[in-house]
């Protein structure tokens, strides 16, 4: 009797698991592969590589350079399980990545760095800011000569402003440019007097605009907002606005499949108080799925930055 009862007990609970596991979606393969990888301390699924190109539109991976440049078992001060979301930046002849580091033990992100004489061999830092919620996204720009940072910090319904004390490794909140909502990947930069921010709302689907005179002061919604409504394909910023011929372009992940796929690029028709248009230049991606272990699944931020006659991007790459 007390073996049939024992049996009773465990099928009832496995039923209750059941379903549970077919309702919450707890059974799927991204969850049983971050288990497993919780389990066994490996690192992934995105690392970071550096692409190279004679155009921004025509990017590939530099016979010099072994992708990725930096995994999660590089971060030294963290149990990272992944980095993600790199933005370069140069300064001294010398070459710095701020990047997203995803703490295993916490679900939750921080905002590290590493450096590089040359683009290949690159060596960690340290983690440089670090809150109770999640950081990623740490877009960084320079005004000035001095280096900010918005990272994003939806968890906080906010989006904050970081300024570098001394730089790379010192940073101090500033305060906050937005607050109220749950702003995704901030992008700001400044353009005919006026500075600008896209931030990505809703599911993947939304993109709206603001602009300020200061930095630090009124943000004012653009009355056309939203200026990128109800598309997956290129509503959420991947990397800074960057300027060729003249031509502004915004780049945004292609989320219209699944999350962290590919990246296309919009070409910024339009950039007034109270007008905005775009366009996508082409049905082809700038990056997405390599043909190498480390981006074979995707690739969903670009950094791009012209040295020369040529272009390198700092991008992320997904193996699974």
């Amino acid at each position: 009797m007390e073996v049939f009862f024992t049996c009773l007990v465990i099928f009832i609970v496995g039923l209750w698991a059941g379903m549970k596991i077919k309702k919450y979606g707890w059974f799927s393969k991204k969850r049983c592969r971050r288990f497993y990888l919780n389990i066994v301390g490996g690192h992934g699924p995105w690392s970071i590589g550096i692409l190279r190109g004679h155009s921004p539109f025509e990017l590939h991976p530099p016979e010099h350079i072994d992708n990725p440049i930096i995994t999660g078992k590089d971060v030294d001060d963290m149990d990272a399980l992944f980095v993600a979301d790199p933005f370069l930046v140069t300064r001294d002849n010398a070459f710095y990545i701020f990047f997203e580091a995803m703490e295993r033990k916490t679900n939750k992100a921080a905002i590290a760095y590493a450096f590089s004489n040359d683009l290949k061999d690159w060596s960690y830092g340290k983690i440089v800011i670090k809150e109770d919620f999640h950081l990623s996204f740490p877009y960084v720009f320079q005004h000035d000569s001095e280096f900010y940072m918005v990272p994003e910090s939806s968890d906080d319904w906010s989006v904050r402003l970081y300024k570098s004390i001394r730089f790379p490794d010192k940073w101090e909140y500033v305060g906050n440019l937005l607050s109220g909502y749950q702003y995704k990947d901030p992008v700001i930069f400044f353009h005919n007097d006026l500075w600008w921010m896209f931030v990505s709302a809703g599911k993947n689907n939304i993109t709206n605009l603001y602009f300020s005179k200061k930095l630090l002061g009124s943000w004012t919604p653009h009355p056309m907002n939203p200026v990128v409504k109800f598309d997956k394909k290129r509503a959420r910023s991947a990397g800074r606005i960057f300027q060729l011929d003249g031509r502004l372009y915004r780049v945004a992940q292609d989320n219209s499949v699944r999350y962290g796929r590919q990246v296309f690029a919009s070409e910024i028709v339009e950039l007034h108080e109270n007008r905005y248009k775009e366009r996508l230049i082409d049905t082809k991606p700038i990056v997405g799925p390599g043909d190498e272990d480390w981006n074979r699944s995707g690739m969903h931020t670009v950094d791009l930055h012209r040295f020369n006659d040529h272009w390198i991007a700092a991008v992320d790459g997904r193996r699974f």
